[in-house]
């Protein structure tokens, strides 16, 4: 374990465990089974479930058949393609056109207007090769560390409301929250201070905390396992289960234009994890990675998944943990394909109260906003620079504030935008880079 850290320390990271470090079986899937506890990926296909209508049983089903796409997109990306510590899962940016789609045009439409966006993904990155140069040509340091931050700055709200507006007494819940954020803060702090045991500390640190804040949260009352009970042990993925793909062009293409604002929130998740790794985005890298994510959405959706992207929570827990180890992700993405084929394991991850898994989440929003803030720290912040970074902010700021009413009255085009705090953000970090004149000390600077 001694190799580990020099080896992260010569990337300029705080890693205890590389990115294409050995570890043991049973230690890879001990700390893959934290990133599968530390996700909230059942909250999307429940929100869809709910606006769809779908029945109690439909719904399960639905969300066993976004653990398996989870599983299955993860160890297509980390394991094949793009080869970074990248966790798949359900894009919250999807759910109001897949529940237009299916509630005006039926499940079946709503599935055939998923698979060929997903292609135009992958195409876009191989054989194309398309993707990185646009990336390369519209991304430079002070866009990309923005964008890190944006995400930083979209997920800390989402986290804290999800805390105030989870069932149960709202005292309660900031209590449990809480305790599961110190916990965690406290393990990682540990992990720095401590001579001996304190790798251990920050390696189970996301453990220990969920395992702490759901005993304090069932002293009040707030964890029910019950469901476990009514709960299948095996229920075999169906291909189609909602029948034989239709094909509405207005879909397909209302959809083909979701996944590239999906696309670019993914490149946030992958500049994260870049920056937390200090692993090169080659372009051979992020070709590879727009196709794997291409492909692992194409996949899922046979069997009933919905649209998937980088979490950024995930690369966030790799800053926390310091295990950006591509084994235990994989092992990660296993454990998603087992509880896929398994309900009632896939109904236990859900039954651990909210407030833990946000609390968690909060303290893991601190760690991607403080690696943004590492990207953009040696650069000069002039006027310009001032603006591409503090204007992105505070449109994904305002957005937390903007009335939910309104959003829906505007036009489908603009509320799938509208919905991601991290693409409005990201768009605006781009934009403003492009049209914004650089002054003659930062063209020199770029030019040398």
């Amino acid at each position: 374990m001694e190799r580990q850290p020099a080896t992260a320390a010569a990337n300029g990271t705080n890693l205890l465990v590389g990115v294409d470090d050995k570890i043991g079986v049973g230690k890879a899937f001990l700390l893959g089974l934290q990133h599968v506890l530390a996700m909230d990926l059942y909250i999307a296909p429940i929100i869809i479930a709910g606006l769809l209508g779908l029945s109690g049983g439909d719904t399960s089903f639905f969300i066993q058949m976004c653990f398996l796409a989870t599983g299955i997109g993860t160890l297509i990306q980390t394991g094949i393609f793009m080869r970074l510590p990248v966790v798949q899962g359900p894009s919250y940016i999807p759910i109001g056109a897949m529940s237009a789609i299916g509630g005006k045009l039926g499940l079946a439409a709503m599935t055939g207007s998923l698979l060929p966006g997903a292609l135009l993904i992958a195409i876009l990155g191989l054989p194309l090769k398309w993707f990185a140069k646009a990336v390369r040509k519209i991304i430079p340091p002070i866009v990309g560390g923005t964008v890190i931050m944006v995400v930083g700055v979209t997920l800390i709200p989402s986290a804290m409301k999800s805390v105030f507006n989870a069932h149960g007494n709202l005292g309660h819940n900031v209590i449990v929250a809480g305790v599961s954020a110190a916990v965690l803060v406290v393990c990682m702090l540990f992990g720095s201070k401590l001579k001996r045991g304190g790798t251990l500390f920050r390696l189970l640190s996301v453990i220990l905390a969920i395992v702490v804040g759901t005993i304090v949260a069932s002293f009040y009352g707030a964890v029910d396992f019950s469901p476990v009970a009514d709960a299948k042990w095996i229920k075999m993925p169906e291909l189609f289960p909602f029948g034989t793909p239709t094909f509405d062009w207005s879909a397909v293409a209302t959809m083909a234009l979701v996944y590239l604002i999906v696309l670019i929130e993914t490149t946030g998740t992958w500049f994260v994890v870049s920056s937390v790794t200090g692993s090169e985005l080659t372009e051979k890298r992020l070709n590879r990675g727009a196709f794997g994510e291409g492909i692992g959405c194409f996949v899922g959706s046979l069997f009933g998944g919905s649209p998937m992207t980088g979490y950024s929570s995930n690369a966030g827990l790799i800053a926390v943990t310091g295990v950006a180890s591509r084994m235990a992700i994989m092992a990660g993405g296993i454990i998603l394909l087992v509880l896929g084929f398994m309900p009632k394991l896939s109904v236990l991850i859900t039954c651990i109260p909210e407030p833990v898994i946000n609390g968690i989440f909060a303290i893991v929003c601190v760690a991607i906003l403080m690696n943004g803030l590492k990207v953009i720290q040696p650069l000069r912040i002039d006027d310009r620079n001032m603006m591409i970074v503090g204007i992105p902010i505070m449109l994904t700021l305002g957005l937390t504030v903007f009335p939910g009413d309104v959003l829906q009255t505007l036009p489908d085009f603009a509320n799938y935008i509208l919905s991601s705090g991290t693409a409005v953000g990201a768009i605006a970090a781009l934009v403003l880079n492009l049209i914004i004149p650089k002054g003659k000390e930062a063209s020199e600077s770029e030019g040398g």
